[in-house]
């Protein structure tokens, strides 16, 4: 049985191993925070309103796992960790900005289709 942290990789369907990889309410918020900068946890956790402590080092974890966030931690006290993107994480780019121009463009539109709870 697969433990929740592992990732079917050999999937033949590219989409479903993108999906895989930044899947989930969090990780493309941390690329997108991540893009050009070095974070530290506390930067990041202020910056994803919302997101917990456990679910942030969660999905940190599996994507330092996956290649595609770096994290440096300097022998120092107190502790201080600091995350970036690998080479490879950056190769994820292009595919976050083209999410983000759809979501500029198509704003009002998606908006307007959204479905109102019932009351």
């Amino acid at each position: 049985m697969m433990e929740e942290t592992e990732h079917p990789h050999d999937s033949c369907c590219p989409v479903v191993n993108t999906l895989d990889i930044i899947g989930g309410k969090w990780k493309v918020l941390i690329l997108y925070y991540l893009h050009g900068e070095t974070r530290r946890f506390n930067e990041l956790q202020r910056l994803l309103a919302g997101v917990t402590q456990r679910m942030l080092t969660l999905q940190l974890r599996e994507l330092e796992n996956d290649g595609i966030v770096h994290r440096e931690v300097y022998p120092q006290v107190p502790p201080k960790v600091e995350y970036s993107l690998t080479a490879f994480g950056q190769t994820l780019m292009p595919v976050i900005e083209a999410m983000h121009r759809w979501g500029v463009q198509y704003a009002a539109e998606c908006v307007k289709h959204r479905k109102q709870p019932q009351e």
